[in-house]
């Protein structure tokens, strides 16, 4: 694995990257966390076979808090940012695979013209802008609030660690709650309130790149029930994956369940084996 660091115009981003070859796949982490939270999919055989590519958000984990805050630090600015980042690297074409945060940055990538070969959302639902969309798409509980408060004490970084990672991961992700800068979260919350950015619904519903969409039975933040009633243009596996007995960050609760997914998605794509799919259903995975 090669730790390397790209110049932006809001400051300089850090990233890991494996060796492998073809079409690049770029995980996109959540509000709060870093680049860490994919080690279970850079520690396994795709690292050798795929190009792989993990980047720390500006005022995240090892990368520059950003020059522009009120900018950088909406879904618009991560976007942006991250596609200039991309184009650094020659990579203008990319599978994205994005988490929480993550997520709606890849459709906001999307919908801001970059040309992804599919897109994985974890515990990302898409949604319309502004109050009504957030409120349609996520659970409204004391956990998601903390994902915009400026100071997280101690005990409110633990409390948010565990909702995100699950209790087994919490401790791993304290400091890098800590390290994040504090004006990105309400910047994000305010421009998330304020409607900032492309109508995600609207990306899905008709791109006609694959999209696949993975989430934990135990979802704390997204209402399970918004991202299966969505119509899918190209709904990968017809269906929207369900895994069971974990929560917001399935990738890292149960890597042996959800690293297959992510492999037969892959190996689709680059083997064209995607179809026009009909109205999703869940699956259960065991």
């Amino acid at each position: 694995m090669l730790s390397r660091k790209i110049d932006t115009s809001q400051g300089r981003m850090d990233f890991l990257e494996s060796p492998g070859n073809g079409t690049p796949v770029v995980f996109l982490h959540g509000n709060s966390t870093c680049r860490d939270v994919f080690r279970h999919q850079f520690e396994t055989t795709l690292a050798t076979t795929q190009h792989l590519v993990a980047i720390d958000l500006l005022g995240h984990g090892q990368s520059d808090d950003a020059l522009e805050p009120q900018q950088a630090y909406t879904v618009p600015g991560y976007a942006a940012t991250l596609i200039e980042a991309l184009r650094s690297l020659d990579i203008t074409r990319a599978v994205l695979v994005g988490w929480s945060l993550g997520g709606h940055i890849s459709l906001e990538m999307i919908g801001q013209g970059f040309d992804a070969a599919g897109v994985m959302l974890i515990g990302a639902p898409p949604i319309k802008p502004g109050i009504l969309g957030m409120v349609r798409g996520f659970q409204t509980q004391l956990d998601l609030l903390l994902a915009t408060k400026r100071v997280l004490t101690a005990h409110e970084i633990n409390r948010f660690a565990r909702a995100c990672v699950g209790e087994k991961h919490a401790a791993q992700f304290h400091d890098a709650i800590a390290r994040t800068d504090r004006r990105a979260r309400p910047i994000l919350g305010r421009g998330l309130m304020a409607g900032l950015g492309v109508d995600q619904r609207w990306i899905v519903e008709n791109l006609s790149t694959p999209i696949a969409v993975v989430n934990g039975s135990e979802e704390p933040f997204v209402r399970l029930g918004h991202v299966a009633g969505i119509a899918y243009e190209t709904l990968w596996d017809h269906r929207c994956h369900i895994i069971d007995g974990v929560g917001h960050a399935p990738f890292l609760e149960a890597p042996e369940r959800f690293n297959p997914l992510l492999f037969r998605f892959l190996d689709d794509i680059n083997s064209s084996r995607i179809d026009t799919p009909t109205r999703p259903q869940i699956r259960t995975v065991a």
